[in-house]
């Protein structure tokens, strides 16, 4: 999403980020069992990300972090025959995942590693991740600092950590003590972020002589980038632009419809829109799509068919965004009052300094405009993934109301929304996520040779997603009685095996805790707290 504070004061945020910015550092791993030297999950249905149907009851045979085998062990309603069966070692591990589904390691590919202004510190944010199946983040902008980032990642590779694999995307101009203003100073700067260690790098835009500088040299060092086209820069360099000039992933949908306009160069601002006024800025957005090229016009068939051309991928980000189509709803979520932090929901409250907190008198009319902005925007996703153009699954969760975790869980929602099947929806979530960042080889799938990185959940995701959520569904049962089924059962990241509702446990009670120091209570936006 757009933090302008990171566009405007570029420069300094960058330089003091180690100062003033980081939050609390991630403890030491104290959950999860293993690594095993072979652990085996036993009758389980998989849902892999290739676009196959589930199949099941299937054998998953893991040695030492990486899969070995995966067998069709029988058929559904048959009694599988033991011998037929891959045998567990001395010493190796069991789960007995009969009725339960298998599904690669989610990918959030828009995952801030907390903040200092929303308290969300490290442990409260991965295991936030973690609880909801998400083995691999992208940190797009590394707001904690190249270097925190750095050795948060390294920490997970080791497993010192209960952690998501982090992949670094360093806001462009980060640790620079002068603004980039020349294109041999953009080389220079991209080439150190390369040295530093870093895994790509986060445009907010630029000069079009500095970005295609940039881009050119990042890419030639073998680094991805993303992109979020902030409206200062936007009207000269748009999304076909930066993927013409090698931008490897866009991020929300800024910069999409201006590559799409036909009738205009800029954003038909009213004549007294100030940028730094949130309530403004989001106002105006929401109206955006509708000054686009039309669905399936020529000039928009145009744009996306030499995006595809590119193998661009799009990070749609739709859930950071439903707050402006659907206040109440996003504010009144249900797992706002035992996993949001006091200090995150005071960050949400509206405010004219708080990114993204600016509900100073949002109504029908820019909510109305919202939900046709979002048939238009979902209208070129869902046609860009059916022609064969890589959609993936991001968050960008603490601001506006979502929810680390929770809000990747919506996204996926969000994405059937648009149009994709529930297959389609699994595959944004996993392979293409790590085809976007590279790691493919490793993860994403299920497949042998790839690392041991799965969600497992009792129930079946593709019947209805929000089984996926760490509160559950509400499901009737026979006997006419509400109960909650589902949140994921398991995460297993690198063969260790965390249990996915201990650690969200774990976070409702670091709520709790925070809640009960501060003798603090979630309260709605100008609702005055009851006297006893």
């Amino acid at each position: 999403m757009g933090h302008f504070r990171f566009v405007l004061l570029a420069f300094i945020c960058c330089i003091f980020v180690p100062l003033f910015s980081q939050v609390r550092e991630s403890p030491d791993r104290f959950r999860g069992e293993g690594p095993f030297d072979q652990l085996i999950i036993r009758g389980i249905t998989l849902i892999n990300s290739n676009g196959a149907p589930p199949r099941g009851p299937i054998d998953v045979v893991v040695e030492n972090n990486k899969i070995t085998q995966i067998e069709v062990v029988g058929y559904p309603g048959v009694a599988i025959d033991d011998k037929k069966r891959p045998q567990l070692i001395e010493g190796g591990k069991e789960i007995d995942g009969t009725g339960m589904y298998l599904l690669p390691g989610f990918v959030d590919m828009h995952g801030h590693i907390g903040g200092k202004s929303q308290g969300a510190d490290a442990e409260y944010v991965f295991k936030l991740w973690m609880g909801h199946g998400i083995t691999t983040i992208r940190d797009p902008s590394c707001g904690n600092g190249l270097d925190w980032v750095l050795k948060h990642k390294k920490r997970s590779e080791a497993n010192e950590i209960t952690a998501p694999r982090i992949r670094a995307y360093t806001v462009f101009g980060q640790g620079s003590y002068e603004r980039i203003s020349t294109p041999e100073m953009a080389i220079k700067w991209v080439q150190k972020n390369a040295e530093k260690g870093a895994d790509g790098i986060k445009f907010f835009g630029a000069p079009p002589k500095i970005m295609a500088a940039a881009l050119e040299e990042n890419k030639k060092l073998g680094l991805r980038s993303a992109c979020h086209h902030a409206q200062m820069d936007v009207a000269r360099w748009n999304v076909l632009n930066s993927a013409q000039a090698g931008l490897t992933t866009m991020e929300h949908w800024y910069g999409l419809p201006e590559a799409l306009f036909e009738d205009r160069t800029v954003q038909n601002y009213p004549l007294d829109y100030n940028y730094q006024n949130e309530q403004h800025r989001f106002k105006e957005a929401g109206r955006l799509w509708a000054q686009a090229a039309k669905p399936y016009s020529d000039h928009w068939n145009k744009v996306m068919e030499e995006l595809l051309t590119l193998d661009f991928t799009i990070d749609p980000t739709f859930n950071i965004y439903e707050a402006s189509r659907d206040l109440q709803r996003t504010r009144r979520l249900e797992w706002h009052e035992e996993y949001t932090m006091p200090s995150l929901w005071r960050f949400y409250m509206p405010s004219k300094i708080s990114h993204g907190s600016y509900w100073h008198f949002w109504g029908t009319e820019e909510e109305v405009a919202w939900k046709k902005n979002y048939q238009l925007w979902m209208t070129f996703i869902n046609e860009y993934k059916n022609r064969g153009g890589r959609v993936t699954a991001g968050s960008d969760a603490g601001f506006i109301y979502q929810l680390y975790g929770f809000s990747y869980i919506r996204e996926l929602e969000l994405l059937r929304e648009a149009g994709f099947h529930p297959l389609e929806v699994i595959r944004s979530a996993t392979l293409n996520g790590a085809e976007a960042l590279g790691i493919d080889d490793m993860v994403g799938s299920i497949e042998i040779g790839k690392l041991a990185d799965f969600v497992i959940v009792e129930e079946n995701p593709l019947q209805n997603l929000k089984v996926l959520y760490g509160t559950g569904a509400i499901k009737l049962t026979e006997d006419n009685e509400v109960v909650r089924v589902g949140g994921v059962k398991y995460t297993i990241k690198d063969g260790i095996i965390f249990d996915a509702k201990q650690l969200l446990e774990d976070v409702r009670k670091m709520v709790a805790s925070q809640k009960k120091e501060e003798d603090y209570e979630i309260i709605q936006p100008g609702v005055m707290p009851k006297k006893d």
